[in-house]
């Protein structure tokens, strides 16, 4: 069953959707960011049953065996075995507990899918700095035009203690994944029959809103920007994608620039957004389903459903481990469950509906965001007969060199054409993610640069 959340405010907050946002909460409401509630408004109490923690301030510092910026992760929880596995067999055990895109891998693989389950570790943590910001936006963040955008926020958490389901998909946008990341990694479409072919890019990003010595007026309408170079295979080697991602999305949407290193020309990509295909996807993955969820969020209503206990991908650090090789990773249907790492967490849960006057692939699309985070960790996409389409699951952890909670690798399943598609994989990369390179100046992300750096 699902529990209302205990904040003041919350029955009028379930009945919301997007076009109908409140005022920024009270200092007295927002009071309880760091007492009742953690400083990014998760609760801080165990469950009632005990199988939730408490959160104590989560992991705050890498283990010894980190030792460089860039290296894989050490996994410190190595020594957790699981408690149980959940199959098809005992799945009606645990039913009130999962997501329907969950339940659903299950009857789609019944003799392979499986989620081993562990102990629940709350390890979400961020900065301080980034917890004091986010106890000033609580009282200061408004949505804009219904909630297509937002502002007087800066550098935490817009929302934390959020209002209507709009202010939840915000969160996500806008949490906290450092402030200039490097990595390079492959994505990769898994055939029914299990085989698949790379795709490698170097892929850069400056997270304005996350400059730690800047501010909302000095954004200039830019949350980040992204840069992607094609590494390999040699056909698209040197094609490169430039973002300009805004956080008013009505004053001024999304800006794309592609590069085609065949042609050596850089162009503008205005459709790059909403339920444009991902070329290297291979049609499994929509230009809004990158980083589970992204972009303007006006083609929905958002309805902020509540929170509930679910099983969610959390703490993975097998899946992204230096020693797992991609071809034991990579099975079909899904990835080898011995790998993986599910836990009990509670989830703020929302429901978008596509409106009647816009057009998307997806006709509903329900999240399940891990309340210690905003990231989201499960979407159910349903297709425009309202049947159950695809399935998303970010493989969470905690990137303890910042600290921050994000995925290790999302995966997005096909229900229908019984494929999967997976995005971030490193494991057998000499490095992984580098959150320590110096940060660029905002002249590195103009179009200009694109076909200087685009080659093959």
């Amino acid at each position: 069953m699902l529990k209302k959340h205990t904040l003041v405010g919350a029955a009028i907050a379930l009945a919301l959707t997007a076009g109908n946002a409140l005022a920024a909460v009270s200092s007295a409401e927002a009071a309880k960011l760091g007492a009742s509630l953690t400083p990014f408004g998760a609760e801080k109490a165990a469950n009632a049953a005990g199988t939730i923690p408490e959160w104590t301030g989560g992991i705050t510092k890498a283990p010894a065996e980190y030792k460089t910026p860039g290296q894989h992760h050490p996994d410190p929880f190595a020594g957790d075995k699981p408690l149980f596995t959940i199959t098809k067999a005992n799945l009606n055990q645990y039913k009130a507990n999962l997501t329907a895109g969950q339940i659903a891998l299950f009857e789609a693989y019944p003799d392979s899918y499986q989620m081993p389950v562990y102990q629940s570790r709350r390890s979400g943590s961020a900065p301080q700095w980034v917890y004091d910001n986010t106890l000033k936006n609580a009282t200061s963040a408004k949505l804009l035009d219904g909630g297509n955008g937002f502002a007087d926020a800066y550098g935490g958490i817009p929302f934390p203690i959020p209002q209507n389901g709009v202010e939840v998909v915000w969160n996500h946008i806008a949490r906290y994944r450092g402030t200039y990341i490097v990595r390079r990694a492959s994505e990769v479409a898994v055939q029914r029959n299990g085989d698949f072919s790379l795709v490698t890019s170097q892929q850069e990003a400056l997270f304005k809103y996350y400059l730690p010595k800047g501010s909302f007026a000095d954004l200039n309408n830019i949350m980040f920007y992204y840069l992607s170079f094609t590494k390999s295979p040699a056909r698209l080697a040197g094609g490169a994608t430039l973002l300009h991602e805004t956080m008013d999305q009505v004053k001024e949407p999304r800006q794309a620039w592609g590069y085609n290193a065949g042609q050596r020309r850089v162009r503008r990509a205005p459709n790059l957004a909403y339920d444009t295909p991902i070329a290297a996807a291979d049609g499994l993955r929509t230009a809004d389903d990158t980083d589970m969820y992204n972009g303007a969020p006006d083609r929905y209503d958002w309805k902020l459903v509540g929170k509930k206990e679910i099983y969610i991908p959390y703490n993975n650090y097998k899946v992204s481990s230096a020693e797992v090789k991609y071809k034991d990773l990579l099975k079909v249907g899904h990835l080898n469950p011995a790998f993986t790492r599910n836990e009990l967490h509670r989830v703020w849960v929302v429901e978008g509906t596509l409106k009647s006057d816009a057009r998307h692939i997806y006709s509903k699309r329900t999240m399940y965001l891990d309340e210690d985070s905003w990231q989201v960790a499960a979407i159910d996409q349903y297709d425009g007969r309202g049947e159950l389409w695809r399935v998303s699951l970010a493989y969470l952890k905690n990137y303890y060199e910042l600290p921050t909670i994000w995925s290790a690798l999302d995966v997005f399943h096909d229900l229908q054409s019984r494929r999967y598609y997976v995005q971030n994989l490193d494991n057998e990369e000499p490095n992984t993610i580098d959150f320590s390179q110096a940060i660029p100046d905002d002249g590195y992300f103009k179009p200009a640069a694109l076909r200087r750096r685009g080659t093959r």
